[in-house]
């Protein structure tokens, strides 16, 4: 296995959990928000399509994908706009997004070779990134970073009633 194959394997699989956190979410559970400001399924949802745009496509190969139209609906850095405040995409297109880019991402990076992830990473404006030097260092993020997210998916779902999942 290679190391573009191993961390494909890894992005996949972190994503199978954030499936099965997301498969009985439903209606108003998609919005849903426990205080103003805070993430909504949707939002953490199209943050993690997003996310991996930037981390692998922008940061690595300098090859952006995404429409920025649907970047602008979740972007970071600031409190997250209740239903009533932006018309959100539906759950719909936000799930068809998370599934193209996860289908790009894992042929792409299963693809790469050593010497290119070697090579050095840049954070936002080139500045250096806290997470990561190089170019394995930002495609694993993907994997950390849709664990984290995953957590506050599995936070809003049980304060919407459904069940621990394992």
């Amino acid at each position: 296995m290679t190391t573009g194959e191993l961390l494909a394997d890894q992005i996949e699989k972190t994503r199978e959990w954030t499936l099965k956190l997301i498969a009985d979410l439903e209606g108003d559970d998609w919005l849903h928000q426990p205080q103003p400001g805070f993430q909504h399924a949707l939002w953490l949802c199209g943050h993690l399509a997003c996310a991996q745009e930037l981390l692998v496509f922008q940061r690595c190969l300098n090859r952006p994908i995404l429409n920025p139209g649907f970047l602008a609906h979740f972007s970071i850095g600031g409190p997250i706009k209740s239903a009533t405040e932006h018309d959100w995409p539906g759950s719909a297109v936000v799930l068809q997004k998370m599934e193209e880019m996860q289908h790009v991402t894992l042929e792409t990076v299963a693809g790469l070779d050593d010497n290119l992830l070697g090579e050095p990473a840049s954070g936002k404006d080139g500045a250096k990134h806290p997470h990561y030097d190089t170019k394995f260092g930002a495609i694993s993020h993907v994997v950390r970073h849709e664990a984290f997210h995953a957590g506050q998916l599995a936070v809003l779902r049980r304060l919407r009633g459904k069940k621990f999942l394992r």
